[in-house]
């Protein structure tokens, strides 16, 4: 593998993890919002006329399909005439989780990055001397 390769490898990985880490923080943001459904996305390999690249790209956002909780509030405005409302299908420990494990990732890609970088800078100063 060479080290432009490293680079993009590790670019697009940031780039993947930046999208998730983007829907996770709206998901927490709207944890409270009546009828919101979780988002979700998921990492497809990126292709180069069919073939692999190496590369990860974020792929189309999908909506959480679970059901909606039904939240008994009375007064609230969006209650049907038995006092029930839809909810949202948003855990905040789950979005929590996730939420590390991405920005973990994030963070993993980013020291491959710059390792990569500095490598790059080392063999050019050889080839200077």
């Amino acid at each position: 593998m060479s080290e432009t390769s490293a680079t993009a490898i590790s670019a697009s990985g940031l780039r993947a993890q930046g999208v998730r880490l983007r829907h996770i923080s709206e998901n927490i943001a709207n944890a409270d919002t009546p009828g919101y459904r979780r988002k979700l996305v998921r990492f497809e390999p990126d292709r180069d006329f069919g073939r692999d690249t190496g590369t990860v790209r974020a792929g189309r956002t999908r909506h959480d399909r679970t059901e909606l909780p039904q939240v008994y509030a009375p007064g609230h405005p969006m209650a049907g005439e038995n006092g029930y409302y839809l909810g949202s299908n948003v855990d905040l420990v789950i979005e929590v989780a996730d939420a590390r494990e991405a920005s973990r990732s994030y963070e993993a890609n980013l020291k491959m990055f710059e390792q990569s970088r500095q490598m790059s800078a080392s063999l050019l100063e050889l080839i200077r001397r």
